[in-house]
């Protein structure tokens, strides 16, 4: 790329995403090297150290930026890397008066942080979806994850303002993408106290030229009646849906501090199948977490089947310093490596048979970069003959090889 564009480099979820396209808009035509980091497990910010040596090694003149949660968290073991100008906190990221500053360390205190503002990008030319942050932070304390302790509490975008951009990105964009830390915990900040559910409900009826909407990590406990009818009976919100598991095991689940239980999680998704069938489960599911037996991993490792993941997001426990569950009693690391490679062949062999039954159906195909691939609404990858990108195109799947779709 030419040394005067900025780089980008997100690492982790959809949120560091969108907020890294309204980054590359603020600098634009500058030198800068951004890295937007994750801290989600240990090893996401060594994967983040990586990427910040060889960004180095690529472009060494440019200024390099680190910022995102794992600079938000540690700023000084950053500030400290040879390769590093500049360290950013979260909240400073999105301001331009931090950019045009010229101090080394700038990371307020992210606990302090009551709004999240509509920062949205001016496009989304390198990509066929478009990302809108409409929530940040989390009120939650998990045991095990650190995550707050980057993004802060939890903070909502007014949805006028959330509106205004979709309708802006729908002229460009057939797909739209709603991210946030903990989405759906969307709305009790802001006046009246909406819903995530009641959010969709306006972005649905405001902006008719939306023509497909997608909603990154549920928490299934906070799916209310209006967003489950949404979910199942919408057409324009695709049958898609990503859930924050973590874990199969009753006893894990209350050790983590989540707020489901076990038999919650899978009477959801039978009913989510029940009202639309074609759509897709995806899960969040950790592997070997403090005091994880074998027959409480068992339980997790039946949860694949139990809730139909087909799009697995397998981890194997980090333990991250100062979560209570760092301080639990740790299971053996050859044995969370173990289980997670025991989770991560039957979720694989799940999606396996889950594309083996789409062969011989139609779907609907967004077309991305290069234009001989996309993402169907179940979030499927398929490829077939070239098409001009952002475009969606209605295709018979043939076959499946390498794990894809063929068209």
């Amino acid at each position: 790329m030419p040394a005067s564009s900025p780089q980008i480099i997100n690492m982790g979820c959809r949120l560091n995403l969108a907020e890294g396209e309204s980054i590359r808009a603020l600098l634009s035509g500058r030198d800068t090297i951004v890295v937007n980091s994750c801290a989600v497990t240990n090893e996401a910010v060594k994967q983040t150290r990586r990427a910040i040596r060889r960004a180095r090694r690529e472009r060494p003149e440019a200024e390099l930026v680190v910022t995102g949660c794992a600079a938000q968290i540690d700023p000084q073991a950053f500030a400290a890397m040879p390769e590093v100008n500049r360290v950013l906190g979260n909240a400073e990221k999105l301001a331009p008066a931090a950019w045009a500053a010229a101090d080394p360390v700038r990371v307020q205190n992210i606990m302090a942080v009551r709004e999240t503002a509509p920062h949205l990008a001016a496009s989304f030319s390198t990509h066929a979806r478009a990302f809108v942050e409409v929530q940040n932070g989390c009120e939650h304390r998990c045991t095990f994850c650190v995550i707050p302790y980057g993004r802060g509490n939890s903070r909502s975008v007014p949805a006028g303002a959330v509106i205004d951009r979709i309708a802006a990105l729908a002229e460009s964009h057939a797909e739209i993408v709603l991210t946030g830390v903990d989405l759906t915990s969307y709305g009790p900040d802001l006046p009246g106290a909406p819903s995530l559910g009641q959010l969709v409900e306006r972005i649905l009826a405001h902006v008719p030229r939306l023509q497909r909407l997608r909603l990154s990590s549920l928490d299934g406990v906070e799916i209310d009646g209006r967003l489950f009818a949404l979910l199942t009976q919408e057409p324009r919100l695709q049958p898609h849906v990503h859930l924050s598991l973590q874990a199969g095991d009753d006893m894990v689940l209350k050790r983590m501090k989540r707020r489901h239980s076990r038999a919650q999680s899978v009477a959801l998704v039978e009913r989510l199948k029940a009202a639309r069938a074609d759509i897709a489960i995806g899960a969040d599911v950790i592997a070997g977490f403090p005091t994880e037996t074998e027959a409480m991993f068992a339980n997790t490792l039946a949860l694949l089947d139990d809730c139909d993941v087909v799009h697995p997001h397998i981890f194997p426990y980090s333990p991250r310093e100062g979560t209570p569950a760092a301080r639990m009693p740790q299971v053996a690391k050859e044995i969370v490596k173990e289980r997670a490679a025991r989770l991560r062949e039957a979720a694989a062999a799940r999606r396996a048979r889950w594309l083996q039954s789409l062969i011989g159906s139609t779907q609907q195909v967004l077309i991305e970069r290069p234009g001989d691939r996309g993402h169907a609404g179940n979030f499927a990858e398929v490829r077939l003959p070239h098409s001009r990108v952002g475009e969606i195109v209605t295709v018979t799947i043939k076959a499946v090889q390498d794990g894809k779709l063929i068209a």
